[in-house]
């Protein structure tokens, strides 16, 4: 059975995408498979598994319009040992038309249903906003992993992601939890970046993840050449900060099924 996992961070340019590509990456060199779906128009999670946006014959839009299967849309990502439910700008029409679709918070959760045994994860990249396609992957999630920027401003998008999500949970959801919450962009000379992270693990304790994302300069370039940082550059402190990181959360997960059936 799937996990299901979305990427969520209601504020820009904290690395959700980052986090996205290059999770799916370090999952899958784990032996892990692994489904990466592209939920933001804005497509960056399908050029940084190497495709262009524009070029693609099937996408999100046309799974979630009804006019292909889940599976004829999906793409592999053979370098990286993933799939890949690619989207566009198209995805923006989706939105639109799924506003006045009957149960639309539901449909990703019904049309990731059937592929549920085919995967141990699947990650679900969230647009930066708070809109219809950004419920659709709560709804459909069992777990939310928040990126965050360890600075002033990130601590307030922080606030009103948790608040969306309490009213998912209240409402059409209450499974979902918060897996995680990840430091990107950590740079340990910057002593706000320090105070930040030390708050957050105050406040949210063994939710936040022990591993720091740091700022590197091949994690920033991998996305040009549309690979993950892993295919990129195997040696780089970004690429080996997400290895780290998946370890992590298998870990957790592996504690936590022995939790369960002791």
């Amino acid at each position: 059975m799937a996990k299901i996992i979305a990427v969520a961070n209601q504020k820009g340019g904290v690395g959700k995408t980052t986090t996205c590509v290059n999770l799916a990456a370090s999952l899958a060199a784990n032996r892990k498979r692994v489904l990466l779906v592209d939920m933001d128009p804005q497509g960056n999670a399908t050029v940084g598994s190497g495709f262009d946006k524009d070029d693609l014959e099937l996408t999100n839009y046309d799974v979630l319009m009804g006019e292909c299967g889940l599976r004829d849309a999906v793409v592999a990502v053979e370098s990286a040992g993933y799939a890949l439910l690619p989207a566009n700008g198209d995805l923006t029409a989706a939105e639109v038309a799924m506003m006045e679709a009957k149960g639309r918070e539901h449909q990703l959760r019904r049309l990731l249903a059937p592929l549920a045994a085919e995967y141990d994860y699947v990650l679900v990249d969230c647009p930066p906003s708070l809109n219809i396609l950004t419920v659709n992957a709560l709804v459909a999630a069992h777990r939310v992993i928040i990126p965050i920027q360890c600075e002033y401003y990130a601590l307030e998008g922080l606030s009103a992601l948790l608040n969306t999500i309490r009213r998912v949970q209240e409402t059409v959801n209450p499974e979902l939890e918060i897996e995680g919450l990840v430091r990107t962009m950590f740079d340990p000379r910057n002593n706000l970046a320090t105070q930040v992270g030390a708050q957050l693990v105050q406040h949210f304790d063994d939710k936040v993840y022990r591993t720091l994302i740091p700022r590197n300069v091949r994690l920033a370039e991998a996305p040009s050449h549309g690979k993950p940082a892993l295919q990129y550059d195997r040696s780089s402190r970004g690429a080996i900060a997400y290895m780290a990181l998946a370890s992590e959360i298998l870990r957790r997960e592996r504690a936590a099924t022995a939790a369960r059936a002791g």
